[in-house]
């Protein structure tokens, strides 16, 4: 059973057109909030991961090297202790 009443299909419309502007809203909200992130995202002056991952690299590696370092002057020192 359908019901053909103007006053139904004049709301059927008017929420059909809530729901268009609605979406709509939402969209420009989106954009102008993704515009703003990026904007200050930019001026924070961050570093890319790239960068991030080299420096780390250069971390790990140096941290090896003063790790070996540091065993062997404490390899020397107990060899000067045993000669002293």
């Amino acid at each position: 059973m359908q019901i053909d009443h103007p006053l139904f299909e004049d709301f059927a419309k008017l929420a059909g057109n809530a729901l268009g502007v609605a979406s709509d809203v939402k969209r420009e909200f989106e954009a102008g909030l993704n515009a703003a992130l990026s904007k200050a995202l930019t001026r924070m002056d961050l570093v890319s991961r790239e960068e991030f991952e080299a420096i780390r690299a250069m971390l790990a590696a140096a941290r090896e090297e003063q790790e070996g370092l540091k065993k062997r002057m404490d390899e020397l020192e107990a060899m000067l202790k045993k000669t002293a």
